[in-house]
């Protein structure tokens, strides 16, 4: 009895440890099937996130999300996980390699945008540093969205200053602007005599009430005026190539002369001896065989007076012969001396433009062309020896107040007077140009990176120091400037792209600093 009643209660207790087990298994279960579904809707919004990229994928996310519905049907779902695993690697690699196809595209039309002159410098300086952001790969759609928006956002700003004001033919300040500055630029161009006076008309047409017909027409006739001295000079050139052609057949003709009558009076010469040696064999024979004196005087007397004829004849002979030599030489001499005096001048006259030609006339520093053929020379002493090579661009800060304000005179006397600044705080190792408006640029080679700094900053405080004075009033300029040193296997174009990059963020940054890309 006593055994019967302990067996009731192990089983009461065996079955309150089953009911617990239930429980817990069951709260198990909730837990689990709670945890699934939000994985299942996670799964569920996540395949929807991926859809529209590839229509094999978008079929086996559909499917999935279908047998996702229920837990019963997981187990029908797994093996589609494979395929998906499979379309989502290969659809991974496609989108990163499209957005590498349009980060390349992006960078061709920025270089497109970057040739239209008619940009605002403003603008310009945002798409050189927007080309330099390009430089990054793309990892997402969502990096590369911003991306095509702020290139749409160039395109309108380009379309909006390119037609604003196109139906507007009113002068406005901006003409007046352009009248200006024609009239300063072609204050500093040589022109011809007989050209001048209608300079003068035009300049002072341009400086006067100007329309907008009339500065049209101002610029078409100086455009044409230049080219017509372009076409003197051409002109010119072949003019002194025909001379040169000239004297040097009427030197070949002397030439040809001279060895002809050389010739000739040779063959005389060579007659002349043959008779005077026959006229001496004569006279030894007559010696041989005479038997009367008398009448061998008289015979040796008529033998030595045609010996005498023969003598004086080639004398003669050699005597014309020197004169005419004497009269071509001469006549070379004067003909080559003439071609020496023109080919001086001709190239005086070329070394003259050439010299105009890479010298900017307003600063007398090197000018773009000269110095883009200084930055090739100073990039292969730098590829050759691996030595260090600086790009720096300055640029005068708020310039334009000063033409406003002042006038373009005082805006020109400014420039001049930083330019020779710029260029005696340089060693004769360094280099310095005008490249634009009121842009310069320095090549610095064989500067090392701690020094770098200290020689711009002296060179910005020394420009800072200056003591302009405009209408009595005394007038700080400061300098902007940015730098970047060429690095290895970097071409040129590249870090001059850098060096303007730093420029830009100098300006943004508040002006009269030193930014140096590192």
């Amino acid at each position: 009895m006593k055994e019967s009643n302990t067996t009731i209660t192990q089983i009461s207790l065996m079955k309150q440890k089953l009911n617990a087990a239930k429980l817990a298994l069951e709260e198990i279960n909730t837990d689990r099937n709670e945890k699934l579904k939000v994985l299942i809707q996670f799964i569920t919004h996540l395949s929807l996130a991926c859809k529209g990229q590839n229509i094999e994928l978008d079929n086996k996310l559909a499917k999935l999300r279908h047998h996702m519905h229920n837990f019963e049907q997981i187990d029908e779902a797994l093996p589609e996980l494979v395929d998906i695993e499979r379309l989502l690697k290969s659809q991974y690699s496609h989108t990163m390699s499209r957005l590498e196809d349009s980060r390349n595209g992006l960078n061709r039309v920025i270089r497109q945008i970057q040739r239209i002159d008619a940009a605002p410098d403003k603008l310009k300086k945002e798409i050189t540093y927007f080309k330099q952001e390009l430089n990054k790969p793309f990892h997402t759609v969502w990096e590369y969205i911003p991306k095509v928006e702020k290139l749409i956002f160039f395109y309108e700003e380009i379309l909006k200053h390119q037609f604003s004001d196109a139906d507007n033919y009113k002068i406005l300040p901006q003409h007046i602007l352009l009248a200006k500055e024609l009239a300063a630029k072609i204050s500093e161009i040589e022109f011809r005599k007989d050209q001048r006076d209608q300079i003068l008309v035009i300049k002072e047409v341009l400086l006067g009430d100007i329309s907008l017909s009339h500065l049209l027409d101002s610029y078409q006739t100086i455009l044409s005026l230049l080219l017509d001295n372009i076409a003197r000079e051409k002109t010119a050139s072949q003019d002194f190539l025909f001379s040169l052609n000239d004297a040097l057949l009427i030197v070949h003709d002397v030439v040809n002369n001279v060895h002809n009558n050389s010739q000739r009076n040779e063959q005389l010469k060579g007659q002349l001896n043959q008779e005077i040696n026959l006229r001496v064999n004569s006279t030894g024979e007559l010696v041989t065989g005479a038997d009367n004196l008398n009448e061998l005087k008289t015979q040796l007397t008529v033998q030595l007076s045609s010996i005498r004829d023969a003598l004086s004849r080639k004398e003669a002979l050699e005597q014309r012969e020197q004169t005419i030599l004497r009269k071509s030489i001469e006549s070379m001499r004067k003909e080559l001396n003439a071609m020496s005096q023109e080919a001086s001048n001709y190239k005086e006259k070329l070394f003259e433009h050439q010299k105009l030609n890479l010298l900017d006339p307003l600063t007398q520093l090197a000018n773009r062309t000269a110095l883009e053929d200084r930055m090739e020379q100073a990039y292969r002493n730098h590829i050759r020896y691996k030595t260090p090579l600086w790009i720096a661009i300055t640029d005068i800060d708020h310039f334009k107040i000063i033409n406003d304000n002042f006038g373009h005179s005082t805006g020109d006397k400014t420039l001049q007077v930083i330019a020779m600044a710029l260029k005696n705080s340089l060693r004769d190792s360094e280099f310095v140009a005008r490249y634009g408006g009121e842009e310069f640029v320095l090549l610095l080679p064989d500067i090392n990176n701690d020094h770098i700094s200290i020689l711009l900053n002296r060179v910005r405080e020394k420009i800072k120091n200056i003591p302009f004075k405009f209408k009595n009033q005394r007038i700080t300029v400061t300098l902007s400037i940015g730098a970047a040193q060429v690095m290895e296997n970097e071409s040129l174009e590249d870090a001059f792209e850098r060096a303007d990059a730093a420029l830009y963020q100098a300006k943004n940054n508040g002006r009269d600093r030193v930014v140096i890309d590192i």
